[in-house]
């Protein structure tokens, strides 16, 4: 998640993520390179069966700060424009 991309709605974390595929909500997914696959996975998955890109060549602590959070976080997402 590129700074260009920080301006654009986005949730962070797994399940929020999660939510947001599930709902159709969701443009684009980070995952974390060094998040636990088996966290990580399931959500990915989820992603090939909607046809939502997804990239993970980020870590978590890189991925939490792109999005304005203190924390490192697995999984972020890029919300559709409404």
């Amino acid at each position: 998640m590129e700074d260009t991309h920080s301006l654009h709605p986005r949730v962070t974390g797994l399940r929020q993520t999660q939510k947001a595929v599930t709902k159709g909500l969701a443009a684009r997914v980070y995952l974390a390179c060094d998040a636990d696959p088996a966290l990580t996975e399931p959500l990915a998955q989820l992603c090939r069966q909607a046809g939502i890109p997804v990239e993970q060549g980020i870590t978590m602590s890189r991925l939490g700060q792109a999005c304005r959070i203190d924390v490192g976080c697995a999984a972020a997402a890029e919300l559709k424009p409404q």
